[in-house]
């Protein structure tokens, strides 16, 4: 019972809507894409108005000796789910990010086709989003690159059980490592952003990785298949922020 809790409870944090359950339908086409997303209702006004939104395109990052990744995981049970908007994975307890004197638990991660962050101008045909939360709400989100290749061990894992119908979900029968999936090079760009789905806040830590994994071209076109549609917001002005790396 304990952990169908943290199921439900995880589920609720999305980095793909952290809105309620009521707020406005949002799209990444039509009247409601994201060049529509600040009007569609005054709780998405910073989509619109503010000015440190994301994706960027990443590119005159200052050198800064800012200091190794620390991350821990931990194996557990995790949940896939087609929310509509993306492919997301919920993980259980455990895996966590030291950033800035404090610890950030994964909440989830998700995925975008074509990437939304740019590195000097390329765009990848697949991206993840690692979001961590710390114990005062605070969001971190950690990026990860996919190049067109070799086909994915880890995300075979959940590929193999990825839900065709929108709020479809399913306990993976083997989860993935996220330790695996990611670059054995923790080197990395790191800037102030916002959510890249509606209510955009801002105020969110993002740690977007130099060093992409591959993906074979059927598993981006699985998830593609599944998606119907490229879900990814369009870069975003920097405004003169800072891009350290």
């Amino acid at each position: 019972m304990k952990e169908k809790v943290i199921f439900a409870v995880l589920l609720s944090i999305s980095c793909s809507s952290l809105a309620t359950e009521h707020s406005p339908h949002w799209s990444y086409e039509g009247s409601e894409d994201p060049a529509h997303w600040g009007k569609l209702s005054p709780d998405f006004s910073l989509c619109e108005n503010s000015k440190n939104q994301s994706p960027i395109n990443i590119q005159g990052a200052l050198k800064s000796n800012h200091g190794k990744l620390e991350l821990a995981f931990q194996q557990g049970k995790q949940q896939i789910v087609n929310n509509g908007h993306t492919i997301q994975v919920n993980v259980s307890e455990g895996n966590t990010l030291r950033l800035d004197n404090s610890t950030f638990t994964l909440q989830q991660f998700h995925f975008h086709a074509p990437s939304e962050n740019e590195i000097d101008g390329k765009q990848f045909p697949l991206e993840a989003h690692f979001v961590y939360k710390d114990k005062d709400g605070a969001l971190a989100v950690l990026a990860l690159m996919f190049l067109e290749g070799k086909a994915n061990t880890q995300l075979a894992k959940a590929w193999q059980q990825i839900p065709a119908a929108v709020d479809q979900t399913a306990v993976l029968n083997k989860p993935l490592d996220i330790k695996t999936l990611l670059p054995k090079q923790f080197n990395f760009y790191r800037f102030s952003g916002s959510l890249t789905t509606p209510p955009c806040s801002e105020g969110v830590r993002w740690i977007v990785l130099d060093q992409p994994v591959s993906a074979s071209t059927e598993q981006i076109n699985q998830f593609r298949s599944v998606i119907h549609h490229a879900n990814n917001r369009p870069i975003q002005p920097l405004n003169g922020r800072i891009i350290i790396n």
